[in-house]
């Protein structure tokens, strides 16, 4: 077969030889120089006949091109290319196809032969095939500022073109071609946020949970913030049983949007099939505890002030030793508002019993925190009025410890003591957050 190709492309060239006259190169065609990789396999009197015929092509003389190409033999890659765009000056366009394609397959990552079947492709109308020409030079070549600029105006004219015939499919009804369509946009924009979403609904429909995920999670991908997008993918893990994940998005969800009786519903629902209450019994044991630990602060603020931390986790702190800890989402949270710790080495530790000078430094990065959310908070002692007996002004933790008494949320004990390494028991805590909490409500 390829002997047949062979033999009908040289009498198509003898054939054109005997008739060609000499034509300039028509203004939109694109002519790179040799490429100096590919030439330099060539033997000397091999790259002197390759770059005299190609300075031949350059002028448009495409009858002496030819006959020194020619020369080169039928197994050179610049035989193929040389004889292509010849045609192609020729607008021998059949031909030049033939040449091309037959260069393409002795060397695939060369771009002549690419760049030369592209604007075969772009002439004949045949834009979907220019398209995979200009990528696979692309993939090589990803800065090629000719074929970018072609390469983006096709992938933008098609993709608009084929989301409007898929969006006119769908509202006649047509849920098969619509389907095809929108895939064959993503073929020109893999990361079409509109060709994705309409394919999520589309699989959705067919309760074919795992393609709607597929497309789900790639516009999620551009487009994160999107709350119509993030339902539906949550919801979408609902249905595919996939509860564990499905309560993690609805969770999210419920953070910038709290009251929102929808999503609160669907939460009791996974969480009643997954047998989980609202809090797991080491919340409801703080109160109790005699010292309290990171994990419980963090716990309780994380309850205590879900309505208001409503910020989408962005970036959180690298944590080595919260994977077994009940309270691994809160530690996430608080870390990454920074009103907890993580230590250089990455660790939380998360069973550290928390003193009386860590509460203070805890409930002060709390009110700050509240405090760029827009509340207002009023020290109702005024911090030089405030004298301590075994907390001198040296202390690494004065200035927080002034900070919080001045607020009259935590106080002093006997003898003007604060006692600021005295560990803090769980119902002391509740109470310290309990008193901030009554005043941003």
């Amino acid at each position: 077969m390829v002997k047949k190709i062979l033999f009908c492309l040289i009498v198509l060239s003898l054939l054109f030889w005997s008739c060609a006259t000499y034509k300039s190169p028509p203004p939109s065609m694109y002519l790179e120089e040799l490429p100096a990789a590919g030439t330099a396999d060539l033997s000397l009197d091999e790259r002197i006949i390759a770059e005299d015929a190609w300075a031949l092509l350059k002028k448009g003389n495409t009858r002496k091109a030819r006959k020194l190409f020619a020369k080169l033999g039928t197994s050179n890659f610049f035989y193929y290319t040389g004889m292509g765009y010849a045609s192609y000056l020729l607008r021998e366009l059949p031909a030049a196809e033939e040449f091309f394609k037959f260069a393409v397959r002795l060397k695939p990552n060369m771009t002549l032969a690419h760049l030369g079947l592209a604007q075969v492709y772009q002439d004949t109308g045949r834009l979907d095939n220019a398209f995979s020409e200009f990528r696979e030079v692309l993939k090589n070549e990803p800065e090629h500022t000719w074929v970018v600029a072609r390469y983006e105006t096709i992938k933008a004219e098609r993709t608009e073109a084929l989301l409007n015939e898929a969006k006119t499919f769908l509202a006649g009804g047509s849920l098969d071609k619509g389907k095809e369509t929108f895939l064959k946009a993503l073929f020109f924009s893999p990361d079409s946020v509109d060709a994705h979403w309409n394919l999520a609904k589309i699989f959705f429909e067919e309760e074919k949970w795992t393609s709607a995920l597929v497309h789900l999670k790639s516009a999620i991908s551009k487009d994160p913030d999107n709350s119509v997008i993030l339902k539906l993918y949550a919801e979408t893990l609902f249905q595919a049983e996939d509860y564990k994940s499905s309560l993690e998005a609805f969770e999210n969800l419920q953070e910038s949007d709290p009251d929102n009786q929808e999503i609160k519903e669907r939460l009791e629902t996974i969480k009643n099939r997954l047998g989980i209450f609202e809090l797991p019994s080491q919340y409801n044991a703080i109160p109790f505890s005699e010292a309290i630990t990171k994990q419980d602060v963090a716990a309780l603020v994380g309850v205590k002030f879900r309505s208001i931390m409503n910020e989408r986790i962005q970036k959180p702190p690298i944590i080595i030793d919260i994977a077994t800890s009940w309270a691994q989402k809160y530690i996430i949270k608080v870390t990454t508002l920074g009103i907890l710790d993580v230590y250089p080495n990455h660790e939380f530790q998360p069973g550290k019993i928390i003193t009386r000078a860590e509460a203070a430094i805890t409930l002060v990065r709390l009110i700050d925190y509240l405090k760029k959310k827009g509340f207002s908070f009023v020290q109702h002692i005024p911090p030089d009025r405030i004298q301590l007996e075994d907390v001198s002004i040296d202390h690494f933790d004065y200035i927080p410890i002034i900070k919080i008494l001045s607020y009259d949320i935590m106080s002093l004990e006997s003898g003007r003591t604060f006692n600021p390494d005295r560990p803090v028991a769980g119902r002391e805590m509740f109470k310290y957050i309990d008193i901030i909490l009554a005043l941003v409500q």
